[in-house]
């Protein structure tokens, strides 16, 4: 049994609110003891961690791994690896691959996979089979198989009566279910918002309608059935002031901001082309403030990357013709940093617990925090370091934010008790 001892660093615990500068010690992959000065305490290895925050590892509720099926883009190995280099500890893979994540055999796939990885990498699976929206699938067999929660992210359900029958299952079998909410009534054009900037590309684009109206429709389900949502990806004004009035109304509703939407507005297209394509779309000003509000009084209680690898051929096709999304493990923490905390939206230890303890919460997993006993997932950067992304350790580089420079560089990745990353 080896003792790391990780000394002088700036401890932040978002759940107790320590933000002091001490040492912490790790045996047997969990965290056994804190304080001001632990040199006297035996250990087997050393960090010196001057100048840098030590802080819970951190956690990513929604990214594409591509595995099986397109791992040309990313698979559970490659994808792993960025979220580390991210900070990243833990990671719960969507179900939207080649073939779905709706059986057992493919959840326990998902699995063992990550198992050969240096990080805590965790499958939800499909809520409706083939992800087609007509039929839910096996959830009681799904979840014994260890899926954490079900979505079909990528595809609206428009299908009521088969989202309220989904809601009943997923309440009995006390998991979350989550939701990508675009109606494809109001779209025309995926992946620019329907605007100004769709209409210099000669493009209808994606309404915000297509977003409030399922996030409505889903809320007040939630509310009548009792189960644990959360809205994907949120990106409208109107979608943040829903999940705020079902949450006053008792709902057990949540919601996840991307940094690209809190970063960028649908202006960025128009610099960045595909590389600021996805969906939902960046929208307007107003709508990437409001966000931010949201995630300022905890309407918005996750942070997530929809971390969504393309190839480079795949995004340098036409607009109408490339697919959406963009990677996002290895920015995330920065541009938490550069755009809520150094502007005042947030401070250091509420983005974190927007990263670590809140979204453990939502699937009932253990972590998120520096009390002694608990499992040793830790992050330590340095908030002040700027650092300029010219490559990744994603396959993918589908990125709107390379050569940005950002405030916050990861050096070193902790993964109970073991560093699986350093700068």
């Amino acid at each position: 049994m080896s003792t790391l001892r990780i000394a002088n660093g700036r401890l932040i615990d978002p759940v107790s609110g320590l933000d002091e500068t001490g040492d912490l010690l790790i045996t047997d992959g969990r965290i056994a003891k804190i304080g001001t000065d632990l040199s006297h305490e035996p250990y087997d290895a050393l960090i010196q961690a001057d100048g840098l925050v030590v802080a819970p590892g951190l956690v990513d509720i929604h990214v594409h791994f591509r595995d099986p099926g397109f791992t040309y883009k990313e698979d559970i190995r490659t994808g792993a690896a960025a979220a580390a280099a991210g900070g990243f500890t833990t990671v719960i893979t969507m179900a939207n691959t080649k073939p779905p994540v709706d059986s057992p055999e493919l959840v326990q796939y998902v699995l063992e996979e990550g198992k050969k990885t240096s990080i805590r990498v965790l499958p939800t699976a499909t809520i409706t089979k083939g992800m087609l929206g007509k039929e839910l699938t096996d959830m009681q067999a799904l979840a014994q198989a260890g899926a954490v929660g079900f979505t079909d992210d990528g595809v609206p359900i428009c299908d009521e009566a088969l989202v309220i029958e989904a809601m009943k299952q997923a309440t009995a079998l006390h998991v979350p279910l989550s939701f990508h909410e675009e109606d494809p009534l109001f779209i025309q054009n995926p992946g620019v918002h329907h605007g100004k900037v769709s209409k210099q590309l000669g493009l209808e684009g994606a309404y915000a309608a297509a977003e409030y109206v399922l996030s409505a429709r889903d809320a007040m389900l939630a509310l009548t059935t009792g189960a644990s949502v959360n809205i994907q990806h949120i990106s409208s004004k109107e979608a943040v002031s829903i999940v705020a009035q079902a949450k006053a109304l008792g709902a057990d509703v949540h919601a996840e901001a991307t940094p690209h939407h809190f970063s960028l507005t649908e202006d960025a297209v128009l610099e960045h082309g595909t590389l600021a394509k996805m969906n939902p779309p960046l929208r307007t000003e107003v709508d990437r403030q409001a966000i931010i509000a949201g995630l300022a009084d905890n309407t918005i209680e996750y942070i997530a990357t929809d971390h969504a690898p393309h190839s480079k051929e795949e995004k340098e096709r036409e607009f109408t013709k490339a697919p959406s999304g963009i990677i996002g493990l290895e920015t995330s923490l920065p541009l938490g940093i550069t755009n809520l905390v150094r502007p005042g939206h947030l401070t250091l230890a509420q983005l974190l617990r927007k990263m670590s303890y809140n979204p453990l919460q939502l699937y009932h997993l253990d972590g998120g925090t520096l009390e002694p006993g608990t499992r040793a997932d830790l992050v330590l950067f340095d908030p002040e370091e700027i650092q300029t992304f010219t490559s990744y350790a994603s396959k993918a580089s589908n990125s709107p934010f390379t050569g940005q420079p950002l405030y916050g560089k990861v050096h070193y990745t902790i993964c109970e008790g073991k560093v699986v990353y350093q700068a």
